[in-house]
């Protein structure tokens, strides 16, 4: 009577807190979701959540399914990779490079939480490399690249991993602070605040900046996003960073966010890997660890 797509479901209705997200998450249309948890709760002859609560207020009869998915995925996760071991696959390697300075908040969780479950696959961020990460790849130099700038190269597949919304930090006094959203010629006369990366792979130039034809009066780099966030409190410029790396400082009132452009600026991250590592179970369990994990601690984040 419950499958195991059921409490799939269920936990994804709970994590996102609606119908649309939900069905997002599971990669069905709202439609085949709600007909999914309709058929379950007439087979079980009792509603499993509130209609038309936000976020979703499940009912006993719900709680008490979600208990159950909360103990029985894990097993049959674990299940699934034991058996991946026990048909022989090789040892594998993870040597992984980041193309995103503000990666690392959901991605050594992800790692941690993989290394756990796959302690023979040998894990590396190698540092100080000067090669381009995605031609490393291709030529096997790297096993995974973390990047929002996919390129076309032979043998290499992009798996998206969720999208997300970039924002401008601007200081609490700043004119633009109280904007819901601002257009580029708004930036034509700031200090634009940016990693030390080419234009090339800065989304607030390529999608914002560029089309419109505007540059910002100064560009001034910073390594880090507390400093950047220094520099941006204290006035001296604004930064476009994703929306989940200005949670915490959101959080704290220590700047704010504007949107870029009324429909937003969204972009899409990606680990590129090459083709013959799709199949490699432990290669198909790190993607889905990362989705689930960037799911769990990020937020403003949408599926791919």
């Amino acid at each position: 009577m419950i499958e195991l797509r059921h409490l799939r479901t269920l936990v994804a209705l709970r994590d996102a807190g609606s119908l649309v997200e939900a069905a997002e998450r599971v990669h069905l249309t709202q439609s085949a979701l709600s007909h999914q948890i309709k058929d379950l709760e007439e087979r079980l002859g009792t509603a499993l959540f509130v209609r038309k609560s936000r976020p979703v207020e499940f009912t006993r009869a719900g709680q008490r399914l979600l208990t159950l998915a909360e103990q029985v995925l894990p097993l049959v996760r674990m299940a699934e990779r034991d058996v991946a071991r026990l048909i022989g696959h090789e040892p594998g390697r993870l040597h992984m490079a980041i193309e995103c300075h503000s990666c690392f908040q959901w991605l050594m969780p992800t790692i941690d939480y993989f290394r756990d479950h796959w302690p023979e696959v040998e894990i590396d961020i190698p540092g100080g490399h000067h090669f381009d990460p995605l031609p490393a790849l291709a030529r096997e130099q790297l096993d995974l690249v973390i990047t929002a700038d996919p390129q076309p190269l032979a043998g290499v597949y992009y798996e998206p991993l969720f999208r997300y919304e970039g924002l401008l930090a601007v200081a609490r006094q700043h004119h633009l602070a109280d904007h819901a959203f601002i257009e580029p010629e708004e930036l034509a006369e700031e200090t634009l605040i940016t990693y030390p990366v080419e234009r090339a792979r800065l989304d607030v130039f390529t999608q914002f900046l560029d089309p419109a034809g505007v540059r910002p009066r100064e560009i001034r780099t910073a390594e880090l996003t507390i400093m950047m966030m220094q520099l941006v409190a204290s006035g001296r410029g604004v930064c476009a960073l994703p929306n989940w790396a200005l949670t915490e400082y959101l959080e704290r009132d220590y700047v704010k966010a504007v949107g870029l452009g009324e429909t937003g600026m969204w972009s899409t991250l990606y680990a590129a890997i090459r083709d013959e590592s799709r199949e490699q179970p432990w290669m198909e369990d790190f993607l889905r660890t990362a989705r689930e994990t960037s799911f769990a601690v990020l937020e403003g984040i949408k599926p791919a």
